[in-house]
């Protein structure tokens, strides 16, 4: 059995719950033929975890970074503050939410000024694949 091929794209979520929302990503990724991981780490209850996930994912060959994360939605600015690769955030809803996701998308879109997060739609992570293979796609 041949190796498999190396990912390009890197999946992180806080919670193993949130595996169901992000799984149309891992989807249209396997079905663009696109090699991944994913991963779960929280920014709140591991953040050296995931500090460390971000700055090695380079050298690992990762060229682009999904994180889904709701409520205070933290976890794609922290993985923004310790990796150069592109970050896209998916906000993501949760039960515990008072806004129905839209306190995620906030959280997302208003990253300080040199940490930029790219940011899809509330629940959207199939449109995070595909801008991701976008993005892998010009650094073919």
């Amino acid at each position: 059995m041949p190796p498999a091929e190396a990912p390009v794209v890197g999946i992180l979520v806080g919670s193993e719950s949130d595996r169901e929302r992000m799984q149309p990503a891992l989807d249209e990724l396997s079905t663009r033929g696109i090699a991944h991981e994913f991963e779960v780490r929280s920014a709140h209850r591991e953040p050296d975890a995931v500090a460390e996930y971000a700055r090695s994912a380079r050298d690992r060959g990762l060229r682009v970074l999904i994180a889904g994360a709701g409520l205070a939605a933290a976890l794609p600015g922290v993985v923004a503050a310790h990796t150069d690769l592109p970050v896209i955030g998916v906000p993501l809803r949760s039960s515990k939410s008072v806004l129905d996701g839209l306190d995620a998308l906030l959280s997302i879109v208003q990253m300080p000024p040199g940490v930029p997060v790219a940011c899809v739609g509330v629940d959207n992570a199939k449109n995070a694949a595909v801008l991701a293979a976008r993005i892998v796609g010009l650094t073919a």
